[in-house]
C-alpha cells in the first residue's frame, strides 16, 4: 500500500459502488453483482479489475456499450457442451449465468465445455475457476477482447493482442488453488491503476513505436487530464506480451479458442465495431467423474507440501503456490481496509456524486 492511499473498509467501498449502478439504471441483484464481484478484485489484490473500473463501466452503460438486464442464452446445447451469448451484458452477470449453466452441466455428466459470447468486461477470471472450485469442479478458462488491441506480440511493436487472459481453478478440500493472470505482461487495468496514482508499472511493462521500452501510462493512453477518463485509442504504444514468445504464443491462443471459435471475434482488426466484448471458452471437469477424488486430493495434497518444502532463493520470501497471495491480502483487506489511490477514489466519487449518489462522511 503506497503511504497516500485511502483505507475504505470492504462493507463500505462495496455498498458506495452498488448504489452507484442502482443509480445508473441496474436492478438490485445486477447492482450488487457488479458491485461484489468488483470488490472480490481488490480484495485478492487484482485491483486492476476492481472498483477503479466504476467510472469506466458507467460511461460504457450511458454510451451503450454495455447494456443492463441482460441474460445469457444458449445458442448450441450438445449436452456436454453448450455455446452462450450474453447480449452485450454486464460480464459480471452474464458470464455468472453462463459459468452457473455449465457448473450445473459438469455436475451431472462429469464434464462441460462452455463457450461465451458477447459478454461485457467480465472482470477478473479467477472469479469464475473459484466458483467452478466451490463445486468440486476442476475448470480452465481461456479469453480475450473482442476489438481491443492492446499487446504487441513478442518481437513487435503495434499492436495485436487483447490481454487475453487465463485462468486455472483445482477444487481441495481445504481451499482451492487458483492460477488467474493476463497475458500481457501486465492487464490494462494495472496501467489504469498507475495512471490514477497507484502502483507504478515494472520495468519494460509498455513498448513504444520506435521500440523504446516504458513505464509511463501515457505510451498506451496519451495525454489525460488527472482523474480524468482513459482511453488506450489515443495512445501510440502498447502493452508487452509477458515471457517473450512464451506469453504470446499463449495470448494467440487465447484468440483463436475465445475469439474465433465462440463467433464472438478476436481483438481485431476493429474497423467497424463499436464496443469490445469478452470471449471466454471454459472446460469444467469433475474429480469424482474423472476418477478417485480421494486418491486426486492426496496427491494434489502431497505435491503442494512439497513445494511449500522448497528451499527460497531469499529467505524472507518463501515459495508459495497459485492463489496464496491473493488469500492472504483478501484476509488482511478485509480486517483492515482496501487500500485506493486517491485519484481513483476521487474518479470514483466524482461518478457517485455525478448520480446522485451520497458518500459517507469522511471519505
Amino acid at each position: 500500500m503506497a503511504m497516500t492511499d485511502i483505507l475504505i473498509p470492504a462493507a463500505t467501498l462495496e455498498d458506495v459502488v452498488r448504489r452507484v449502478f442502482s443509480a445508473a439504471g441496474c436492478d438490485g441483484p445486477e447492482a450488487q453483482r457488479i458491485a461484489h464481484h468488483l470488490l472480490g478484485a481488490n480484495l485478492a489484490g487484482h485491483d486492476s479489475h476492481g472498483v477503479v473500473r466504476v467510472p469506466r463501466y458507467v460511461e460504457w452503460l450511458q454510451a451503450g456499450f454495455v447494456l443492463k438486464g441482460q441474460s445469457a442464452s444458449i445458442v448450441a446445447d450438445g449436452g456436454a457442451f453448450l455455446l452462450m451469448d450474453g447480449h452485450y451484458g454486464f460480464g459480471q452477470v452474464v458470464a455468472e449465468q453462463a459459468v452457473r449453466t455449465a457448473i450445473a452441466r459438469a455436475v451431472a455428466n462429469g464434464s462441460c465445455i462452455m463457450g461465451l459470447r458477447n459478454a461485457g468486461h467480465i472482470g477478473r477470471v479467477g472469479d469464475y475457476a473459484e466458483m467452478a472450485a466451490a463445486e468440486g469442479l476442476i475448470s480452465i478458462h481461456f479469453v480475450n477482447v473482442g476489438g481491443s488491441v492492446l499487446v504487441a506480440p513478442f518481437g513487435g511493436v503495434e499492436r495485436r493482442f487483447s490481454t487475453a487472459p487465463f485462468s486455472v481453478g483445482v477444487p481441495l478440500p481445504e481451499g482451492p488453488v487458483i492460477l488467474d493472470f493476463a497475458t500481457s505482461l501486465v492487464a490494462e487495468g494495472k496501467v489504469l491503476v498507475a495512471s490514477n496514482g497507484g502502483k507504478p508499472l515494472p520495468e519494460g511493462a509498455l513498448i513504444a513505436p520506435d521500440g523504446t521500452l516504458s513505464t509511463d501510462p501515457h505510451t498506451l493512453y496519451g495525454d489525460y487530464a488527472p482523474g480524468g477518463p482513459r482511453n488506450p485509442a489515443n495512445g501510440l504504444g502498447a502493452i508487452r506480451a509477458f515471457g517473450d514468445h512464451k506469453g504470446s504464443g499463449l495470448a494467440f491462443m487465447c484468440e483463436m479458442l475465445a475469439g474465433a471459435l465462440t463467433g464472438g471475434g478476436t481483438s481485431g482488426p476493429v474497423e467497424g465495431r463499436g464496443r469490445i466484448t469478452n470471449g471466454m471458452l471454459s472446460i469444467f471437469l469433475s474429480p469424482a467423474h474423472f476418477g478417485d477424488k480421494p486418491a486426486f486430493e492426496a496427491a494434489a495434497r502431497r505435491y503442494i507440501d512439497w513445494m511449500h518444502e522448497c528451499t527460497p532463493a531469499d529467505a524472507a520470501q518463501p515459495v508459495l503456490i497459485p492463489g496464496e497471495p491473493e488469500k492472504a491480502r483478501r484476509a488482511d483487506r478485509l480486517a483492515n481496509g482496501v487500500p485506493l489511490p486517491p485519484e481513483t477514489w476521487g474518479s470514483i466519487r466524482a461518478t457517485a456524486v455525478a448520480l446522485g449518489v451520497n458518500i459517507p462522511e469522511g471519505l
